[in-house]
């Protein structure tokens, strides 16, 4: 049977010694090739010992993996969960599971950074910011965040920066979700903004100085109530008013936009994704008009191409991270798009009227239920709520949460007199009658009664959902054609090479995918109890180990579910670990210049101040100015922040002299673990003097981008690090694998973060084992380097080793070709469309190149293809600089070119149809259209338009 490692990886061992052959690679007959090469491209400093020994089972194969997979999930119980706090069953129309979820299509596409190749799930997220904003009630809102309580933070810091007043104090509804409440205090700790506590559905009235206000609607009692007073008192003192809201709800319940709210966070959870054990889901965030400039993470908008048909792209996009920096309104860098798409999807098959029918026979059942609860005695402690009911039942709380327990129904104790009950779409009657009899109700007192509990005065009177979107797919067969049109406009894997530096875009395959949809995993509530979720918490347990043994940490934490959060959650246990030795002067975080952005913005919300260090000519770590940096600030230094290999795709020789040069100065080193996929089985963070790093999931281990999320980022750790790293007030247990005890504030919703996709990482590292992890990355690296010889004589490459090879990523430099030609990076990246590629990485680290990171999935095949595609077009740009075609009028610049564009009208350009089509005749036979023209972004950020428009824009 073959192993796993050779379906992953792409190219052969006979691709890999012609490969070896064309770099100039020499290798012994008793050696396998590729060691040769990594002999010469990673330092022999930083090697891990040879006869190091992995924890790390040996490989298993497809099968043998799932067997062991159902195995864990048979250990799980999947109980009726009526706990509610944010998470709550749901129904995942079929249509949607296999057609977006477990659709390579959309999972397995990039973020839409090249939006002329991305228009169908640019509309899909278009539709999810109208269904956001419409529910909302506000003007504009962006294409989701990572959770609701996440969520919550980024509007208290954009309350923050909106608020005109001069105040730290954020005030907190004391009805918010328990999650919500403790990741608030992580976030605030650090920023130095005070938190305070009002009951303000009971009254209580609001501190004078404050620059912020936040309301639970509904709260997580249940419980609804008009907090437009509270809203007016907040914009009284300055301050802004942060909702978080229940879509569901909302279409019945007043919006908050009409009660006077400047900002809407939430999740889309309810809206047909499954619980997944805490996520992945999408997070959401609407705003009044006036703040859309301030919304973190990404806005899509609508622009128009080179013919002024509108088209689709990310708005705004000066604020991503790598622009901005330490001056980011967020650490953000991502989203969860595939789960976003789910959202919206969900609506426009249910459209308005289906959503609220949903919405009514939720709250109808809850209701029911809480008639027959009071019939039996028991005491519900509010008269307006939506899906939860709070019960008062002294001294009972204990006794009545086991006994549904054993029943197969999960509630919520909220302490030892009160449980909170929460119906929801999957909620039946029988759940009801169970849970009822609990209570001690008798059976003859149930005859069911569709009334809602919904206050008359808080009624919902705007329309939304009015768009046609959402009215035309009703039947299946019309639901299926829309999403399949959509993937059809997009680029993904599973059309070719994604070739991105920076961002590993791998083989996601489809066994480690198998075990996401299955119920034992899929529908298994974050809080539910410990004995529900013993094949979960044993996953989770091994895969911490195993990554804790390659990074060569002690401790690993799962719960940042991005690696932004990655990030801060590893800064933030450098913090709390340099409090806890009284040094609260160490706030100097030292980045190097050529560091991914999220890395100073991060550090900003970590409390740290920022100094850049320079690089040098070879884009390494300037040694001597980071001893300057060093000598300047002295005790202040908190960390060093660095990425290996760079981010320049070099492996640096200085790195443990750096690591030496912050560790005598009393810091901390944080290595970045974007490149980890460069590194792994070579070599270990830890081994080089790493005491924390964030690891990407969704990059190195297999789980798939989905458009632009989900990510996982889970933070390891040396131990004295351990205790600081994230944990979580409402996890099943507080020990980790290896015992250690994570007493850091909560990063995300849930203790265990996005945990419904773990089962991916988790296959892919029981089905490559030590070896295969160690194979991948001597492929990946071989593949870079193929490239960069393939290339180098037409585009210089920009960086390399001391032995003149690049690690995963190769820097092409279009500079030259831009003086030269007059052809920009641009118009390459454009041009490649036309090729039936997706562009490398543009314009980062280093403006007017490219990154390009083959990874290991790809064979020799499609290497040679992305590389012939290359050729040609510095042959095409040759051609524009010898005047066969004029700088304005050829296929480069008028690049990308749609069907339409070369069907319709007169063709009246310096070059043929045929040569702007098909610039290879292999693609006659697998023809790539992109769906429009090349996109205006500057004309689409001066007329911003972030919702759908009007069936009528698309008129030609």
């Amino acid at each position: 049977m073959t192993a796993f490692l050779d379906r992953h990886i792409g190219t052969t061992a006979d691709a890999q010694r012609a490969m070896l052959d064309a770099i100039g690679i020499a290798y012994g007959a008793d050696e396998r090739p590729v060691d040769a090469l990594m002999r010469e491209a990673v330092p022999a400093s930083i090697r891990s010992a040879a006869d190091r020994v992995s924890v790390l089972p040996a490989a298993a194969s497809e099968a043998e993996a799932l067997a062991e997979l159902r195995v864990l999930a048979n250990r799980n119980t999947v109980n009726r969960p009526m706990i509610g706090l944010g998470y709550y069953g749901t129904l995942t129309p079929s249509v949607i599971q296999r057609n977006v979820l477990e659709n390579p299509s959309w999972y397995t596409a990039y973020t839409p950074y090249q939006p002329e190749i991305s228009q169908g799930r640019l509309e899909a997220l278009i539709n999810f910011q109208t269904m956001v904003s419409d529910l909302t009630g506000l003007d504009t809102a962006n294409a989701s965040m990572l959770d609701e309580s996440s969520a919550v933070a980024e509007g208290m810091l954009l309350a923050r920066r909106g608020s005109k007043a001069a105040s730290h104090t954020f005030v907190v509804d004391a009805d918010a979700l328990p999650q919500t409440k403790a990741l608030l205090a992580t976030r605030a700790s650090a920023l130095g903004i005070e938190l305070v506590e009002r009951d303000l559905a009971g009254g209580e009235t609001l501190p004078e100085d404050l620059f912020g206000v936040f309301v639970q609607y509904p709260g997580a009692s249940g419980r609804i109530w008009d907090p437009s007073a509270v809203i007016d008192a907040a914009h009284l003192a300055g301050g802004l008013a942060v909702v978080a809201a229940d879509l569901l709800a909302l279409t019945l319940i007043a919006s908050p936009g009409s009660l006077g709210a400047d900002v809407a966070v939430g999740t889309t959870q309810r809206f047909g994704v499954p619980m997944g054990f805490g996520g992945p889901h999408a997070g959401y965030m609407a705003v009044r008009s006036g703040l859309e400039r301030q919304l973190p993470g990404r806005l899509v908008g609508v622009s128009q191409d080179a013919d002024g048909h509108p088209a689709y792209r990310l708005a705004l996009q000066t604020r991503e991270q790598h622009i901005r920096r330490e001056k980011a309104t967020s650490n953000i860098c991502t989203a969860q798009v595939l789960l976003a798409v789910m959202a919206s999807m969900y609506a426009v098959y249910h459209g308005p009227e289906g959503l609220k029918e949903i919405a009514s026979g939720v709250a109808s059942k809850a209701r029911f239920l809480a008639t027959q609860l009071e019939k039996a005695g028991a005491e519900i402690v509010h008269a307006d709520y939506f899906d939860t009911i709070t019960v008062r039942i002294p001294g009972r709380a204990d006794a009545v949460v086991a006994d549904a327990h054993a029943a197969g129904i999960l509630l919520n104790p909220v302490d030892a007199d009160t449980v909170s009950i929460a119906a929801d779409e999957t909620t039946t009657y029988e759940d009801i009658l169970a849970v009822a009899t609990v209570f001690g109700a008798g059976e003859g007192s149930f005859a069911y009664i569709p009334v809602t509990s919904v206050p008359a005065a808080l009624a919902r009177q705007d329309e939304y959902l009015t768009h046609p979107v959402f009215h035309a797919h009703r039947s299946e067969t019309a639901m299926m054609r829309y999403m399949k049109s959509l993937a059809d406009r997009d680029y993904a894997l599973d059309r070719g090479m994604i070739p991105l530096g920076s961002c590993t875009m791998k083989l996601n395959a489809a066994t480690e995918m198998a075990a996401i949809t299955w119920p034992e995993f899929a529908q298994l509530h974050p809080f539910a109890p410990e004995a529900d979720v013993q094949g979960s918490l044993e996953l989770i347990d091994q895969l911490e180990a195993w990554l804790a043994d390659v990074t060569g940490y002690d401790a690993v934490s799962l719960q940042p579910n991005a690696g932004s959060q990655g990030e801060l959650a590893g800064l933030l246990a450098i913090r709390g670990y340099h409090l806890a030795n009284g040094d609260d002067h160490r706030t100097v975080c030292l980045i190097p210049s050529s560091a991914h952005g999220t890395n100073a913005a991060s550090a900003v919300l970590a409390g740290m101040k920022v100094v850049v260090v320079a690089t040098d000519e070879l884009g390494n770590v300037d040694l001597d100015d980071l001893r300057a940096k060093i000598a300047q600030h002295a005790d202040e230094i908190a960390a060093l922040m660095i990425t290996y290999p760079s981010t320049h795709g070099v492996y640096e020789h200085d790195v443990l002299d750096i690591t030496a040069a912050v560790h005598a100065a009393g810091g901390q080193v944080y290595i970045d673990g974007a490149n980890l996929n460069a590194l792994l089985g070579y070599s270990r963070f830890g081994d080089l003097g790493g005491d924390v790093s964030h690891l990407n999931l969704h990059k190195t281990f297999a789980i798939p981008h989905g458009g632009g999320g989900p990510g996982v980022g889970p933070v390891g750790a040396k131990a004295h690090l351990a205790p600081y790293l994230p944990g979580h007030p409402q996890a099943q247990r507080t020990a980790h694998a290896g015992g250690h005890v994570f007493e850091g504030g909560p990063v995300s919703a849930a203790p265990y973060g996005s945990a419904g996709v773990l089962p991916i990482s988790w296959a892919y590292v029981r089905m490559m084992g030590a070896d295969g992890l160690r194979d991948a990355t001597a492929a990946a690296v071989l593949a870079a380097n193929y490239v960069a010889a393939r290339l180098g004589d037409h585009y210089p490459v920009l960086y390399s080793g001391e032995q003149g090879r690049v690690a995963h990523e190769c820097i092409l430099d279009l500079r030259p070709l831009k003086e030269a030609t007059g052809i920009t990076v641009d118009d390459v990246a454009k041009r490649l469309i036309d090729y039936g590629f997706h562009a490398p990485t543009m314009s980062f680290p280093v403006a007017g190149t490219l990154m390009v990171e083959p990874t290991e999935s790809e064979d020799l095949g499609e290497l040679e293809r992305f590389v012939e595609a290359m050729i040609q077009i510095r042959a095409e740009a040759d051609e524009v600089a010898a005047g066969v075609w004029p700088a304005d009028d050829n296929p480069l610049v008028h690049a990308p070119h749609t069907a339409a564009s070369l069907l319709m009208g007169e063709w009246n350009h310096a070059y043929t149809r045929e040569k702007a089509a098909y610039p290879t005749h292999a693609l006659i036979a697998g023809k790539y259209w992109p769906p429009v023209r090349r996109i205006d972004n500057a004309y689409g950020d001066r007329n911003l338009v972030c919702a759908c428009p009007p069936v009528e824009a698309f008129a030609l």
